[in-house]
């Protein structure tokens, strides 16, 4: 039997500890969508990828090096593999759902990079309105991650997560970052019940997991999000009262649903 921390592994999550993209960069948003753009067969394989970011220079870096730096840190976001369950679960909804891009990127790096996944309780804990010092986001890392960061990549650590929030929409400003609310889409919800889902989330709890939080979704809006997205055919939605069943027929393959089984 597939352990449940290997099944996760296996459907592409990053659950380590440790380090991750956000000290040198930040989400990647629109090199993602100039990748994406260009590399627009879902089933293309990572060379693919690879070719369009360092031999075709599609996202116009000046030098290989920079090339080779982008590409290894859009697949340590992202993946950029169609083997990868949450890189065509990404690729799903990204072509079918335009306005949830940047929650859909912000969702798929949540499970892949540590350090992002590690700060986003920060910024979730603050009020609609609020003033954000990056100087608290600072304290709260070296808290975190006790002596591990120089002062210097403690600030651009923190700066490069703002801006993450902010291409995400939970942020808005320049120098100053003021908390906002994010307006969730179909999609953004579908590949957010999706992650609960691989994670071994069932029934009403998947409403209200840690993914669906990210949103700023309250469980009235997750309900009529999953029932659009389920007359769209990206789902297949079921509730009677308090019972709820959802099943992701368009997201998994056959081995992957041999590994959800075990799960069970």
């Amino acid at each position: 039997m597939v352990t449940s921390q290997k099944k996760l592994d296996l459907f592409g999550f990053n659950m380590k500890m440790g380090g991750g993209v956000h000290t040198s960069r930040t989400i990647m948003l629109l090199e993602l969508e100039t990748l994406l753009s260009r590399v627009a067969d879902s089933s293309s394989v990572k060379t693919v990828y690879q070719n369009a970011i360092i031999n075709d220079n599609c996202l116009s870096k000046r030098t290989e090096n920079t090339r080779k730096l982008s590409f290894q840190h859009l697949v340590e976001l992202y993946g950029l593999d169609p083997h990868i369950t949450l890189f065509r679960a990404l690729l799903f909804f990204w072509g079918r759902d335009v306005d949830a891009k940047p929650l859909l990127a912000l969702l798929c790096a949540y499970t892949r990079d540590p350090l992002l996944r590690a700060a986003t309780p920060f910024v979730l804990a603050w009020k609609e309105e609020e003033i954000i010092a990056r100087e608290a986001l600072e304290l709260y890392l070296e808290g975190l991650f006790p002596g591990r960061f120089s002062p210097a990549t403690l600030k651009s650590t923190a700066q490069n997560l703002n801006s993450t929030w902010t291409k995400s929409g939970h942020l808005t400003g320049k120098a100053s970052k003021r908390r906002i609310r994010v307006t969730p889409t179909a999609g953004a919800l579908c590949f957010a019940l999706f992650l609960g889902y691989l994670s071994g989330i069932r029934g009403p709890a998947m409403l209200t997991s840690e993914y669906v939080r990210i949103l700023n979704c309250p469980v009235s809006l997750a309900l009529t999000l999953a029932e659009e997205a389920s007359r769209k055919g990206w789902i297949v939605w079921k509730r009677v009262g308090d019972v709820m069943e959802v099943h992701f027929p368009n997201l998994i393959n056959e081995q992957e649903a041999e590994w959800i089984r075990e799960q069970s």
